[in-house]
């Protein structure tokens, strides 16, 4: 198990490409580092958070290249104050990685939300991320909206 204070690994743990690739996604994610996020991503890599049309991704098509992950990382990342991921069962084989868990998301004035998801990447051969695809309902997530503490 891997422990620290933003990502809680509770889950098969090796140095599986795929394993360790969505790892270091939430870690850059987990520390707000942009730039070394865009690092796990190939250059042509497609993001899908959630999969399918939502507030993020209107059509649906999800976000291309860095230039769209970035755009996504503006839009739904940024204005986020902290995450914690619990990774409680991962997946890997040949190029792929499935890990199921729970995201939740600090906001500044210390509201939050939780997000139970699936989250599914594939890498290049090179270890960089081919595509990443989040699983979840953005209903439930708003469904869990707990307000700031007075």
């Amino acid at each position: 198990m891997i422990t620290s204070d933003a990502v809680i690994w509770n889950a098969p743990n090796d140095d599986h490409p795929a394993r360790a690739a969505s790892q270091r996604s939430y870690s850059a994610v987990a520390k707000g580092d942009l730039a070394e996020w865009l690092t796990v991503y190939a250059e042509d890599a497609v993001l899908e958070d959630p999969v399918g049309p939502s507030m993020f991704d209107p059509e649906g098509k999800g976000h291309h290249g860095h230039a769209g992950i970035s755009a996504f990382w503006e839009q739904a990342i940024a204005p986020i104050e902290t995450f914690r991921f619990e990774i409680n069962d991962s997946f890997a084989h040949h190029l792929t990685c499935a890990n199921t868990g729970r995201i939740t998301t600090t906001f500044p004035d210390g509201s939050h939300t939780v997000t139970d998801l699936v989250m599914v990447y594939v890498i290049h051969e090179d270890g960089t991320v081919a595509s990443m695809k989040a699983y979840w309902e953005p209903d439930r997530t708003m469904a869990s909206f707990t307000p700031a503490p007075r």
